[in-house]
């Protein structure tokens, strides 16, 4: 039987993050993962820091994304001397394009709270837009434009994470399926795999849309909503761009190899791995009506991934259930590249038993009755 501090059930970036800072505290963690680290939603995300392209109003939720945004610069510098791997923080921001009147209005309000809690927002018009990004069509209204949004590589920041969570100690475990827990009156003593048995003196599952069914082996619930998104790669014959281009209908991220990922879309409780024919038609024509030039750009490869959701949006971080050595961290949907340094340090607090009062609203007790 293998004895640890903490077992990790789930090695994408979550899992990966949560190992890496419990190791910078010098616990002796273990991560089981299914398949490869990083092998899903991890690997397939487009990798953008929106903190603020993505809140539409304030509260818990863009809190919790604007200290996690700005753990990055620290956290690509930190994971480098470690590694040696670059994550590819690209700071250029982010466009929010409004393509009529009223996505404007919606925008030019989102850029008022922003405002008003200290951010940068600044609503361009259409001439501004194409001043600046002259490929951009000419049927926009305008763009909120967000200069503290950036994106990363998620698969260079996934493998980062498990490097550095390695380096300090950290034991990742692929190939390794969970079967059962054992568990006491209010905690689990025991966690069984195809690959041996873990004792532990906390859990945490990480397994993103999988984390339901480990919750139902506990007998509990968590309602965590799986969400495919489908994505396409394309090389522009030139660089077309400098900025992420967010729109109704598709997001556009120059990546530092000079390809443009295309995303994605929503299927809600899809549960399937491939890629339709109708979500390529619905991506490649998006993204040519933001910027025509694409369309005479090399096609790469498309993938698609499952997402985590939440009934109610928020993802779930914190003790869980009637064990009191039960940690969750899941449900973080198209945020969990951004949210993963936080949710990382945060359940290593909570672990270490720490006050963490800004989890309060992602409790994942508050859905499960």
């Amino acid at each position: 039987m293998h004895e640890r501090d903490v077992v990790v059930v789930g090695g994408g970036v979550i899992g990966c993050s949560i190992a890496y800072y419990l190791a910078k505290r010098g616990a002796r963690v273990t991560v089981l993962e299914r398949d490869l680290i990083g092998a899903h939603a991890s690997s397939a995300a487009a990798g953008m820091l929106g903190a603020q392209v993505e809140m539409a109003a304030p509260g818990p939720m863009s809190e919790l994304c604007m200290k996690s945004r700005s753990m990055f610069p620290d956290l690509a510098s930190e994971l480098y001397r470690l590694t040696g791997i670059d994550i590819e923080l690209i700071r250029a921001g982010i466009l929010r394009i409004a393509w009529n009147e009223e996505e404007a209005e919606m925008l030019r309000k989102r850029g008022a709270w922003q405002r008003d809690r200290g951010e940068t927002a600044d609503w361009w018009d259409k001439d501004r837009v194409r001043s600046v990004e002259p490929e951009v069509s000419d049927q926009i209204e305008g763009a909120l434009y967000i200069p503290g949004d950036s994106h990363v590589s998620s698969s260079r920041l996934t493998r980062a994470f498990s490097y550095a969570a390695e380096l300090l100690g950290a034991e990742l475990i692929e190939r390794c399926e969970v079967t059962a827990f054992r568990a006491g009156k209010d905690r689990i003593e025991r966690v069984e795999s195809d690959r041996g048995t873990f004792q532990a003196e906390h859990v945490v599952l990480a397994a993103g849309a999988w984390s339901a069914s480990l919750a139902g082996k506990l007998g509990l619930r968590l309602p965590v909503v799986p969400i495919k998104g489908e994505s396409l790669a394309v090389y522009p014959r030139k660089e077309l761009f400098e900025r992420t281009l967010f729109a109704e209908g598709c997001y556009l991220v120059p990546k530092a190899d000079g390809k443009v990922i295309v995303g994605a879309t929503e299927r809600a409780g899809d549960f399937t791995e491939w890629v339709t024919m109708d979500a390529i038609r619905q991506l490649t024509s998006e993204a040519v009506r933001l910027v025509p030039e694409l369309a005479n750009s090399t096609f790469i490869r498309a993938w698609s991934s499952i997402r985590p959701g939440s009934p109610d949006g928020l993802p779930y971080i914190g003790r869980f259930g009637r064990f009191r050595n039960l940690f969750v961290a899941t449900g973080h949907f198209r945020n969990g590249i951004l949210l993963s340094p936080i949710t990382g340090q945060r359940i290593a607090e909570l672990i270490a038993g720490e006050e963490v009062p800004d989890l309060k609203p992602f409790s994942p007790d508050r859905l499960s009755t």
